[in-house]
């Protein structure tokens, strides 16, 4: 037990390393692939402290899967381009878990399109036109569709990526809303 740590302190400190755990294990082996065990394990607890802190395996992946904080830019183009750019980067360990149970978990799936729907109506609502929510919605469809390519399928130009390479791409496809 650390000194000056309070009870409180050291729950929630174990509550954070549960997700943090539960996010890498969602993450590599998908919310089937997981077990209570196996975040335990990760996590350096006993597997009865998983279920005291969360309740259920299906409440922590609810959790674990929810995307980190929003990213910021200035407009929408440099918004895009620094998403864009950090998906094909790397991903977090809850965006990978979220998108590798997406297809499979009809709880995952209706965080996946709660986010995505909230990505494109903020998107839409900073474009001008008629069609904004259907072009706010194929740019949000189009960078799932990369990250997908990218950090699930190995499709081979996107494997070894170098930074100025990235930066290049999304520029590219950015060019037409500067």
């Amino acid at each position: 037990m650390q000194t000056g740590q309070t009870r409180s302190d050291r729950r929630a400190a174990t509550a954070a390393r549960i997700l943090e755990a539960a996010q890498l294990e969602f993450g590599t082996h998908g919310e089937d692939g997981t077990t209570i065990r196996g975040i335990a394990r990760r996590a350096g607890v006993d597997p009865s402290l998983v279920l005291q802190h969360y309740g259920s395996k299906q409440a922590l992946f609810s959790l674990a899967v929810r995307p980190a904080a929003d990213l910021t830019g200035e407009g929408v183009p440099a918004h895009l381009a620094e998403v864009l750019g950090a998906r094909l980067r790397e991903i977090p360990p809850a965006t990978r878990a979220l998108m590798r149970s997406m297809l499979t978990s009809p709880e995952a799936a209706a965080v996946m399109r709660e986010y995505l729907q909230e990505r494109v109506t903020n998107l839409a609502g900073a474009m001008a036109g008629d069609d904004a929510e259907l072009r706010a919605a194929v740019m949000v469809s189009s960078i799932l569709g990369i990250t997908i390519a990218r950090h699930f399928l190995d499709l081979s130009p996107f494997a070894d990526l170098e930074d100025e390479q990235v930066t290049t791409l999304v520029d590219a496809w950015l060019a037409p809303l500067a």
